[in-house]
């Protein structure tokens, strides 16, 4: 093989397919990328067995041919070259020669053939989302992902797609984030797919509005198509716990509160809740005030804010980190919380969209 690719667009294609490259895996081959011309393109590849990345560059092919070369490696040299075209060499032994203006590297790579393929998803049913809408969706939900691995499908994300829109949930046992978006498809499916794939592909995605990626599913498998990257990963196999039921449809009490000022109390109250067992903080609600209180074995301490209380006073306790995690990826200036008993789970709502849920059982407080 042998081709001439501009630096740039290598570099970048490179430190894309770079996230499906695992550093503990045991198998030798799958700490490299495959490189591969494919007509007047150069396709890169890596891949942990659990997600794959592919990537394009357009790339002048003078001989075509294959190559598996260390990703750390091939990394560190291409950041570090210099602004100028590139030549790569493939010749007997799998030895590959890197070319650029006045540097010339060597390296012995492995045989393509040693490269496990991926796995092939037909694309012949997509499902069409905007790209800046997915970004926001997947920041707005993996992060309520589980990371204990006794129960491995909440270690993913549900979609839900459907004519007239497309839902997103995940949930861990203490806390639930549900993100809706109306997107006109005429697919309908439902799968889960690991937060590991969904947090490299956030990763990827630019918030660019007049971009589209295309999904497309087996009963096995989903791929996404964005600009010149293909991703496939597995989807996670088992039953997802039946969120619908989780969510309360009533209320006792309602809170308006403005999204910046509780957020930055709690974070000052969670100061002192970290020295605590359980990153305790206490909500005290009542007629147009809430009172944030955190205390431990170094101190205490005590925040207001001015709310707008509809229904009855609450004192209820949470896990400060749950309520910050949510508050952080909200966009809306005020929000609602809506409470049941102390001991039901708090609902947190924008208020100037009903698109975003999400839901934070509370911590028992012991007088």
């Amino acid at each position: 093989m042998k081709l001439i690719c501009q630096k740039k667009t290598l570099a970048q294609s490179i430190s894309t397919v770079q996230k499906a490259v695992s550093s503990k895996t045991n198998l030798p081959i799958l700490k490299g990328l495959l490189l591969e011309s494919v007509g007047q393109q150069l396709k890169l590849v890596g891949t942990d067995l659990e997600i794959g990345i592919e990537s394009y560059i357009d790339a002048e092919i003078l001989e075509e041919g294959s190559i598996v070369l260390s990703s750390r490696i091939l990394g560190d040299i291409i950041r570090k070259l210099p602004d100028e075209d590139i030549e790569i060499e493939v010749t007997e032994n799998n030895k590959t020669t890197i070319r650029c203006k006045n540097s010339e590297f060597t390296l012995v790579g492995q045989p393509a053939e040693e490269f496990p393929d991926l796995p092939i998803v037909e694309e012949d049913n997509a499902y069409i989302i905007a790209q800046d809408l997915l970004k926001n969706m997947i920041k707005q939900t993996v992060f309520a992902t589980a990371i204990d691995e006794t129960r491995p499908i909440l270690m993913g994300v549900l979609i839900e797609l459907k004519e007239q829109g497309i839902h997103m949930v995940a949930l861990d046992g203490y806390r639930l984030a549900l993100r809706e978006a109306k997107v006109r498809n005429e697919m309908e499916n439902k799968a889960v797919i690991p937060a590991k794939t969904l947090n490299e592909i956030n990763r990827i995605l630019t918030e660019e509005e007049n971009h589209e990626v295309k999904m497309f599913f087996t009963d096995k498998h989903v791929l996404f198509c964005m600009k010149n990257t293909r991703i496939i990963s597995r989807l996670l196999d088992g039953e997802f716990i039946n969120y619908k039921q989780i969510i309360p449809t009533e209320y006792k009490s309602r809170v308006k509160v403005n999204t910046k000022d509780l957020l930055d109390s709690i974070e000052r109250a969670s100061l002192l809740a970290k020295e605590g067992k359980n990153n305790l903080v206490k909500l005290s609600i009542k007629d147009d005030e809430m009172i944030i209180t955190s205390t431990s074995e170094i101190g205490n301490v005590l925040e207001s804010i001015q709310i707008d209380l509809e229904g009855e006073d609450i004192d209820i306790g949470f896990n400060s980190k749950y309520f910050i995690d949510a508050l952080k990826i909200i966009d809306s200036e005020d929000i609602y919380l809506k409470f049941t008993t102390s001991v039901s789970p708090c609902i947190i709502k924008p208020e100037d969209n009903d698109n975003y849920t999400y839901l934070i059982l509370p911590v028992r407080i012991v007088s």
